[in-house]
């Protein structure tokens, strides 16, 4: 979500007769967007603002502008912790920031997009939630849940193929929430639809979404449209209901949950699941955490996040105990990413052999890599530009965390494999 504002910003700021500076020292403006999501997260936002407060002191007619969800609504303390500061706008309110640079100029022109840095694109749909988990801070920084209107979507969706766009990914914190806030209530499968009927746009994929808010019209919905990639965030959190219990408002048990990724994989066999597990939650017994374990084994995520607890103040989880020892915390993080790398390893086994289909991104290494519809990680070496191109690639070599194979040629325009 940071990525896709910074991107938005920095196209409106182009608009606006700024060009990008290749240093801070060299700025005449310095727009630093947060992330609070976990308190380390928050100290190096801060340790960033104190260089630039060195900076500004050399450099007095600098602007330094802080958004993100560090800004909330105790401005009058943000001054006066971070008086370097010229600035202080909330997530996404971005007209604030045109109205301080360029009074009585009009915000952003019609829908002009953020600017393409290559095939891909985020899509900003919904922002803020109304879960209030527990442990999370989002809610407190980004507000209630806020839905763009589809007409505005559409529009942006459209310029951005125009540049040359072929995968868009559609966020929210909670994405398939999607416009049940506005006139009509348009849901994601609805807006799914829409942007795959535009030009040029190969791929959709969607992040991230609360696993109680997954209906069976909506794995329908992605089964049926070809350009839309099988691939599902569902964090699970924990796989014991009695942690699930005291993170708050998630809204599934650990059976349900089961329920909806067996419900994926009858719709779809090839899907990709991926989760999120918090370690070292206040409360977490071993025998909790091994139903965590259970659960990912049973289940065989292609991929796992991980991380271990810490109190974020304010979220309801910083008034629990923190009773879980650090040095526990570290070896079960440990245990979880040694078993989702034996599975992914496994997993991506299977593909040994096969012809999976890649949208080239880029090039590192001395080779060209893109992702599968998936998500997979695939690497080929080619002496073609292949920048921006879905390539069949046959697989030769496989890992836990990617794929190598060799190009056989442009895939078709139906999108598809594995």
């Amino acid at each position: 979500m940071n990525q896709a504002d910074s991107a938005r910003l920095a196209a409106g700021l182009e608009r606006r007769g700024y060009a990008p500076a290749a240093r801070p020292e060299e700025a005449d403006l310095v727009v630093v967007n947060s992330c609070v999501v976990r308190q380390s997260a928050e100290e190096r936002v801060a340790g960033q603002l104190g260089a630039l407060k060195a900076l500004k002191r050399a450099r007095p007619q600098l602007q330094v502008a802080l958004t993100g969800c560090l800004v909330d609504s105790q401005i009058a303390a943000l001054r006066r912790r971070f008086p370097q500061v010229d600035f202080f706008f909330p997530p996404q309110d971005f007209q604030a920031l045109w109205e301080r640079l360029a009074p009585g100029r009009p915000g952003d022109e019609g829908c002009l997009p953020q600017k393409p840095a290559g095939p891909t694109a985020f899509l900003p749909v919904i922002s803020g939630c109304d879960e209030f988990c527990a442990y999370c801070i989002v809610p407190y920084r980004r507000g209630r849940e806020r839905s763009r209107p589809l007409a505005e979507l559409r529009c942006e969706a459209e310029a951005l193929a125009r540049r040359g766009v072929r995968e868009l990914t559609l966020l929210g914190q909670n994405v398939n929430a999607y416009g049940r806030d506005l006139p009509g209530r348009p849901d994601l499968a609805l807006l799914l639809e829409e942007l795959a009927a535009l030009p040029g746009l190969r791929r959709l994929r969607f992040l991230t979404s609360h696993p109680a808010d997954v209906t069976e019209g909506f794995i329908e919905a992605v089964s049926r449209l070809p350009q839309v990639c099988p691939s599902f965030s569902l964090p699970v959190q924990a796989g014991h209901d009695n942690t699930l219990r005291r993170m708050g408002r998630r809204g599934y048990t650990v059976a349900s949950y089961k329920r909806l990724v067996e419900g994926i994989r009858q719709a779809l066999p090839e899907a990709a699941i991926s989760t999120d597990i918090i370690v070292g939650f206040p409360g977490e017994t071993e025998t909790e955490f091994a139903a965590t374990l259970a659960l990912l084994e049973e289940l065989r995520c292609d991929t796992v996040h991980g991380a271990a607890y810490s109190p974020r103040p304010g979220t309801a989880a910083a008034r629990l105990p923190d009773d879980v020892p650090p040095e526990a915390k570290k070896e079960r993080l440990a245990r979880l990413e040694a078993l989702q790398e034996r599975i992914a390893g496994e997993i991506n086994a299977a593909l040994l052999g096969r012809r999976v289909e890649a949208l080239v991104e880029g090039q590192k290494g001395g080779k060209w890599w893109g992702r599968t519809p998936t998500g997979k990680l695939v690497f080929f070496a080619d002496e073609a530009d292949r920048l921006g191109q879905l390539v069949e690639v046959e697989l030769t070599m496989t890992g836990p965390w990617s794929l190598q194979g060799n190009v056989q040629a442009p895939a078709p325009v139906v999108a598809g494999g594995s």
